[in-house]
């Protein structure tokens, strides 16, 4: 069974709305299995993230999915805390060659959500993990999927307090979906 885990920071429930869907796409492929991981806050310690149950379970994943709302231009000060608890499997290599994507919503059009994507995948790579950008040509796809146009990964715009706009959604599990098949593909090698 191929195992990704989708771990996300979430305020207002639309990171999760991403992320549950995100989930979905994954199980959509036979042999898959996707769980969805959240970053709560009774979970940062002084500051640090502590959750080693959860650690041990994205250890045990082919591939991890990141997402944080975009605050301020970048991660939540929660999301870059677990960033920064990993740094344990960064020393030991622990998530080498483990597919990683990524995935944020904000305010606007406008709000250097690029920059929380280029952020998680700057993460990725330097724990050796392999990204997967997001493959849909906004102008080209007739379903409107990636409608920010962004290819490094999912960048979704709040519609209104805690709702997620249905292309987004649907962007989302295309985003699922493409991981899961690549994760199938690569275990047939």
């Amino acid at each position: 069974m191929i195992k990704v885990g989708v771990v996300y920071h979430s305020v207002c429930g639309s990171t999760r709305t991403l992320a549950e869907a995100i989930v979905d796409g994954i199980n959509g492929n036979p042999g898959c299995e996707g769980g969805a991981f959240a970053i709560e806050g009774a979970h940062i310690i002084q500051g640090r993230y502590h959750n080693p149950e959860l650690m041990l379970r994205l250890d045990q994943c082919d591939g991890i999915v990141f997402g944080s709302p975009t605050f301020m231009g970048s991660v939540s000060a929660q999301f870059k805390a677990f960033m920064d608890a990993a740094s344990e499997r960064y020393s030991g290599r622990g998530w080498v060659d483990k597919l990683s994507a990524g995935f944020t919503i904000g305010s606007n059009f406008s709000g250097d959500q690029l920059n929380t994507i280029s952020t998680l995948q700057i993460f990725a790579s330097q724990m050796g993990m392999l990204w997967v950008p997001l493959d849909i040509v906004p102008s080209q796809d007739a379903e409107g999927r990636n409608r920010s146009g962004c290819q490094s990964g999912l960048v979704a715009v709040l519609e209104s307090e805690g709702a997620v706009h249905e292309l987004d959604y649907h962007t989302a599990l295309y985003m699922g979906g493409r991981i899961g098949r690549l994760l199938g593909r690569f275990q047939q090698l």
